[in-house]
């Protein structure tokens, strides 16, 4: 096999290692947002909301590419189920900003501890030894997270859920 057509391999084998991890990854926070009792989809607006900070709906709209009406939409849940808040802003009280209520955060932050003990040990691609290790690495963390996706399960079925407040 030529060196050209062994790096097209090992290029597909890190591409199918690491599409993998990130289902699985997809997945693992799905389990998260169901016993959140919010959407996947909920759940990556707070996410973008946790990583920048509090942001008006149409800050948010414009990182999503969800339309403003669906923000609405999801920024209604969140707040039912306690995880965002809406805040005006002091210099111009028709600006609303979202911001996460940090106790509701931390309630599921502490699940991802599984997920961020499988993947620690992350580095990036570089040289066909690199690569190989890189796409060992994928593989390892797709059983990794797959392995914590099934403890949060296990861990979830354990425990009743918490019900959203009602405020």
């Amino acid at each position: 096999m030529s060196r050209t057509k062994a790096r097209a391999v090992l290029l597909q084998e890190l591409e199918n290692a690491m599409r993998k991890s990130s289902a699985q990854g997809a997945m693992f926070a799905k389990a998260v947002a169901e016993h959140a009792g919010i959407s996947s989809s909920d759940m990556d607006c707070m996410d973008f909301i946790n990583m920048e900070g509090r942001m008006t709906a149409g800050r948010l709209a414009e990182l999503t590419g969800l339309t403003t009406g669906a923000i609405t939409g999801v920024i209604d849940r969140m707040e039912k189920a306690g995880f965002v808040r809406r805040e005006r802003d002091e210099s111009d009280r028709r600006k609303v900003f979202i911001a996460l209520v940090p106790e509701r955060l931390a309630e599921i932050g502490g699940l991802y501890e599984l997920l961020q003990r499988a993947m620690q040990r992350q580095t990036d691609a570089y040289t066909d030894a690199e690569l190989k290790l890189i796409s060992r690495y994928a593989t390892e963390s797709y059983r990794s997270i797959l392995d914590a996706t099934n403890q949060l399960k296990a861990k979830i079925e354990e425990k009743p859920k918490k019900k959203a407040r009602r405020d």
